[in-house]
């Protein structure tokens, strides 16, 4: 046998350390979430067998097309995130990896959707009082009610406040605000109507795409995140505020000039 030299002995020890770290990381649990895209409800519709937009206090319009929420679905609070894992879904373009605390607030599992819950309930307010705003209407007489099944966090509000507008108002000249169209997005509201950026957008528009939506409403600020890996037959709308969508819709199902990212 070959006598070993004093260097290759050296590259043995120093490399015995190396593998073995290797060796411990792709077996460590990682601090990432893995998302794909997630499910969409037409809030003109129901949820599980209950309307996700009702209003009393008033009449409401009968609406034609669809105004799709849209979600990602990630990896569990407490899922163990693998180097594989992260590898496999940097190369994918139905998955994506994030840091976990930029879906996840909170440390237990419980105290994750009590956020969530708590985001949810606080964005349904918010939707509802900027859309009664934009139509000026007096929440003391218009009640409304919102109910999304298994769904936390804020990025609906856009899409509720489009809902109670279409429901009470269409296009304000007695259409509808879709114009027959299958509509999804996403966003944040806030009470004034403005829009805010809400993440995972690439995956919300293949999602958007695959239950039949040909229009994306997407916050401005994301649009670069949304063109990146945009589904072929989708146009995306940009928007920063209630109104603005609403504009862009009406623009939209009269033919004329769109935003565009």
């Amino acid at each position: 046998m070959p006598a070993v030299s004093p260097r290759a002995r050296r590259l043995a020890l120093c490399s015995a350390p190396v593998l073995a770290l290797l060796a411990v990381a792709a077996f460590a649990p990682l601090p990432f979430t893995v998302a794909q895209p997630g499910s969409t409800v037409n809030v003109l519709g129901s949820d599980r067998g209950k309307q996700v937009i009702s209003v009393s206090g008033t009449g409401t319009r009968k609406t034609a097309g669809q105004l799709r929420m849209t979600t990602i679905l990630a990896t569990g609070p407490d899922a163990t995130v693998r180097v594989k894992d992260v590898v496999s879904g940097w190369f994918a373009t139905d998955r994506a990896v994030m840091p976990h605390d930029s879906v996840y607030v909170g440390g237990t599992t419980e105290e994750i959707e009590r956020h969530n819950s708590e985001e949810m309930r606080e964005s349904q307010s918010s939707a509802t009082s900027a859309a009664l705003g934009y139509l000026h209407r007096s929440p003391r007489d218009v009640k409304v009610t919102l109910r999304l099944a298994d769904v936390g966090g804020p990025s609906a509000g856009l899409l509720f406040s489009l809902g109670i507008v279409d429901k009470l108002d269409g296009d304000g000249s007695g259409g509808d605000l879709t114009g027959g169209r299958t509509i999804a997005g996403t966003g944040t509201i806030d009470a004034k109507g403005k829009v805010g950026a809400v993440g995972g957008v690439p995956l919300k528009t293949q999602a958007a795409k695959r239950d039949g939506a040909t229009v994306f409403l997407v916050p401005k600020a994301e649009c670069a995140d949304a063109t990146a890996e945009l589904p072929k037959g989708l146009r995306l709308i940009p928007v920063t505020t209630l109104k603005g969508a609403v504009t862009a819709l009406r623009a939209l199902r009269s033919g004329d000039a769109v935003p565009h990212c």
